[in-house]
């Protein structure tokens, strides 16, 4: 047993999640006597936990939405100098790319490769287990409303010197930061084996099952098509052999499988970046920089299982609402926090306002996202190399160590214990206020 939890430890939450959704397919199919092994009371008990965990989380959702893009806008838009914004372009850029990529794909090759899959008779949630009691848990304000909210508040910040409102909200952001590491990521194994649960007793998992194989195929083929289309442009103007490159940046792409985080890959994407020919300066600031906001593989991940789910369960989703879906995405995925988890996260609140999603759909959504995380990960790190490629030929040894990237360098922590009194009270003012808290001590 002791060995079974350390390897569930040493696989974070991918293995958890695994473990859950192949616990609730065996719990949930497995019949004694025409009864479930597991009782329907037992099973209502986890029905009553996802209730309340999808309530949470549509409470969470707006807050995670505001903490997350605010101060992601606000630093964008402040910025190191040129660089950093020509980074960030390019960041976003590909990230289009890859979803219109996606897009054009699964439109073209889903009808076909989901032909007789519909799952649009799947009973509604609560059908089969009904949770014991629910507690209402409404958000604070809308998912439009806090998207925008955060791009006023974020531009606005970017505009302005920094004084207490930008530090409230880098702290506001360390909060949820901490809320989805700490309870929501925890959390979310536990949830999804009481929806998987539910979907096993309706009989319906194994048809999502094996409606969602298919789709997994065409994903990691898009994966190779969205790194060979970065490595030839980045061939192309770092007159480079694309192949080569691509090869060279392999080790950062196998270490990503195994960690499923672009920061824990950063020291081998950075030493295989140096290797195609990058320079130091311009590694050192890209490579780091582009962990955090270069998501091209989680964007077509988390845009073909949207568009899976939206087609298999009749859900009505026009061109437009597909291309608004797609540039939204690419600014969550930008503010998205580097956990595990965070990527599908942050965009849940886009997956219901803009495409009608529901608990299910959502929970569903995360499961898969999750299960194929170590691949859009290492998609994201490797890519990472073919931008440091492009900015490196772009910036002609105009970015050196200490120059251009030195907002790499700002540290949070120095600035929050700061900024309450730097640029707020004058010295004369703090003298003022020391000899009269002095004399009235005295006193």
């Amino acid at each position: 047993m002791s060995s079974l939890r350390s390897a569930l430890s040493r696989g974070g939450i991918l293995v958890w999640v695994l473990a859950a959704i192949v616990l609730a397919l065996v719990l949930g199919s497995v019949t004694i006597g025409g009864r479930h092994v597991l009782p329907v009371g037992v099973g209502r008990v986890f029905a009553t936990f996802s209730d309340l965990f999808s309530q949470f989380l549509t409470f969470s959702i707006p807050l995670i939405i505001i903490g997350l893009v605010t101060p992601a806008i606000a630093d964008l838009g402040r910025g190191a100098g040129k660089w950093l914004g020509v980074t960030a372009a390019l960041a976003y850029t590909s990230t289009l790319f890859s979803g219109f990529l996606t897009y054009l794909v699964c439109a073209t090759t889903f009808p076909r490769v989901l032909a007789g899959s519909s799952l649009a008779d799947v009973e509604e949630p609560g059908s089969a287990l009904e949770s014991y009691f629910t507690v209402e848990m409404p958000p604070v304000v809308e998912v439009m409303t806090a998207l925008l909210l955060s791009f006023v508040v974020g531009i606005g910040l970017a505009m302005v010197p920094r004084g207490v409102l930008r530090k409230g909200f880098i702290e506001f952001r360390a909060i949820i930061t901490k809320l989805i590491e700490r309870i929501i990521i925890p959390l979310l194994p536990l949830h999804i084996f009481g929806i998987f649960l539910n979907l096993t007793y309706t009989g319906e998992a194994w048809a999502i099952m094996r409606t969602l194989v298919r789709v997994v195929v065409v994903v990691l083929l898009l994966e190779v098509v969205i790194l060979g289309a970065q490595y030839c442009v980045a061939g192309l103007a770092g007159r480079r052999n694309p192949v080569k490159a691509l090869v060279t940046m392999l080790p950062a792409y196998l270490t990503a499988l195994g960690t499923s985080s672009s920061a824990a890959t950063i020291p081998v994407t950075l030493r295989q970046t140096r290797r195609n020919g990058v320079s130091d300066a311009v590694a050192s600031f890209t490579v780091p920089l582009c962990a955090t906001i270069h998501l091209a593989g989680s964007t077509s991940k988390i845009f073909a299982f949207a568009f899976a789910i939206a087609w298999t369960q009749g859900i009505d989703v026009s061109a437009v609402q597909w291309v608004g879906f797609i540039f939204m995405l690419g600014i969550t995925m930008v503010a998205a926090p580097g956990v595990p988890g965070g990527a599908i996260m942050a965009a849940t609140g886009l997956l219901t306002s803009m495409l009608g999603f529901d608990e299910a759909q959502v929970a569903l959504m995360i499961a898969t996202y999750i299960a194929l995380d170590s691949f859009g990960t290492a998609t994201n790190v490797t890519g990472d190399g073919a931008l440091a490629i492009i900015i490196d030929t772009m910036a002609g040894g105009r970015i050196r160590r200490g120059g251009s990237a030195r907002e790499q360098d700002f540290d949070p922590m120095a600035y929050l214990d700061g900024v309450s009194v730097t640029g707020l009270v004058s010295s004369e003012e703090l003298a003022a206020s020391a000899k009269e808290s002095g004399s009235q001590t005295a006193g």
